[in-house]
């Protein structure tokens, strides 16, 4: 923000490249870059922490819109169906909300969760966490949970994004 001073001055490429690794808006990378001194990597820091903080402010809000999302894994043995919602169609036709619903498809067929999340699961039903499909570690980063996925798509889109349910079908299951 300020040096010496001296505001630091944030550049049009700073912004675009910040932007394009967090998906950000505008204003928001200006106002991290400002924040940091311009340094990307921290800019980036603080992105994610406000956007974790944004995804539960969000939490509340209906989402009534979305998509079906379907997945076949290759050999066609293994399929899956998964209903992620969003608060508006416009964000539901995005490339990013799409590839996410894939993404999760994905995981759904790979490792066969029984349950999206602990509220899902009858009561008295004793499932482990690795069988809730918000804490298994996501198959394409095993640094990350799927909730961790969801949240970060939420910072990202700026809409409150659920996942529904979900089916997995497997030949002669």
């Amino acid at each position: 923000m300020l040096n010496e001073g001296k505001e630091v001055p944030v550049t049009a490429a700073q912004v675009k490249e910040l932007r394009d690794k967090t998906g950000a808006g505008i204003m928001d990378s200006k106002r991290a870059l400002e924040e940091v001194d311009g340094n990307i990597e921290k800019a980036e820091s603080l992105l994610n922490e406000k956007g974790l903080a944004s995804a539960a402010k969000k939490a509340g809000r209906e989402t009534s819109e979305g998509l079906v999302v379907s997945y076949i894994h290759t050999g066609g043995r293994v399929g899956s169906l998964v209903e992620l919602n969003c608060e508006t169609d416009f964000v539901a036709r995005t490339d990013e909300f799409e590839a996410l619903g894939r993404n999760l498809a994905m995981q759904v067929a790979a490792m066969s969760p029984l349950h999206v999340d602990r509220e899902s699961v009858p009561e008295g039903d004793d499932v482990a966490d690795e069988q809730l499909l918000l804490e298994q570690d996501y198959i394409r980063d095993s640094s990350m949970k799927i909730g961790d996925v969801v949240k970060d798509s939420i910072g990202k889109l700026g809409e409150n994004i659920q996942i529904r349910r979900f089916s997995r079908f497997e030949l002669g299951g």
